[in-house]
């Protein structure tokens, strides 16, 4: 593992007690320019996992509550008349950040929900014809509520096919949560946490993802998994070509993680679930028989002829 995430991962570990895996899947995704669904109950660390990445790597935190009166502007920021240069100029939204926090992303509307595709995909936002370049590092952080429907709207599949990653956090367990008990009683400990890295090291350590070699017979490997997701006859509609192209950047900073320059069949398998199943839309037949998506990919897994390397 580069000394850096090591490092980083550790830091993170000081206020977010027992989820290791996930700050391992965040970093992937962060490594891979990849944005994040989290999709989990209240109060299990949602906001303060992404504070603290932020916190960890110096780089500015923004946090956005949606609720049904967000407007576009408040994500992408608008134009406003200057009387003194008699000119209209850019103010900022809550988008010009390097980690965006979209909190209970399904509580606001469709149309401001769209605001977020192009900042996604391209990392830009555009206000009344002029492009403005977002900072980099950027990272979009969705969390949203798995179990109260009333007051939402549901995420279309343009939406959900922009997140690289979806996760949970999770309940932590009786020492884990005795452990927080214990270190947030009295004071937020993420009020003392230090930087360990800075968003330039981050750009370098992309960099150096990018370099991770993958054998051809593994980019095969993921076309056949990806392709066994659009003939399935439980599957109304399968993955994309983003979802092979995401997996494939998965599979290299989950290798680079791990302190490999080479990708092996098993980090293929490691990222395939949480790259790959919420781009899956389910038969009503599947669903009423309890199949689920993440069921699906572990089963073609399983199915799937893992290519010596």
């Amino acid at each position: 593992m580069s000394k850096t995430i090591d490092i980083l991962i550790d830091n993170v570990e000081k206020i977010i007690i027992g989820k290791r895996s996930v700050i391992e899947h965040l970093l992937v995704a962060l490594l891979s320019d990849g944005h994040v669904l989290i999709e989990d109950v209240p109060g299990v660390g949602k906001t303060q996992l992404v504070a603290t990445l932020a916190r960890s790597v110096n780089g500015a935190f923004n946090r956005i509550q949606f609720t049904p009166d967000v407007m576009p502007s408040d994500i992408m920021g608008f134009s406003m008349f200057n009387p003194g240069t008699r000119e209209f100029e850019y103010r900022e939204g809550a988008a010009m950040c390097n980690f965006l926090l979209a909190d209970e992303i399904n509580r606001t509307s469709p149309k401001t929900q769209s605001s977020l595709l192009e900042i996604m995909e391209e990392f830009q936002v555009t206000v009344d014809g002029k492009t403005y370049k977002l900072p980099r590092p950027f990272m979009v952080l969705a969390t949203q509520n798995p179990i109260e429907s009333f007051g939402t709207y549901p995420l279309p599949e343009a939406q959900m096919d922009r997140f690289f990653l979806k996760l949970s956090i999770g309940y932590p367990d009786k020492n884990e949560e005795k452990l927080i008990i214990d270190r947030f009683g009295s004071e937020n400990p993420l009020d003392r946490l230090e930087p360990v890295t800075t968003t330039q090291e981050l750009i370098e350590l992309k960099d150096q993802v990018k370099k991770v070699r993958m054998e051809e017979c593994l980019k095969e490997y993921i076309i056949n998994i990806i392709a066994a997701t659009r003939s399935d006859k439980n599957v109304v509609l399968g993955c994309s070509p983003r979802g092979s192209l995401n997996l494939y950047k998965a599979s290299k900073a989950w290798a680079f993680i791990m302190g490999r320059d080479y990708v092996l069949p098993d980090d293929i398998q490691k990222m395939a679930v949480p790259v790959l199943a919420h781009r899956i839309i389910l038969s009503q037949g599947a669903k009423m028989n309890n199949y689920n998506s993440t069921k699906l990919i572990n089963d073609i897994l399983q199915n799937t002829k893992v290519p010596a390397v």
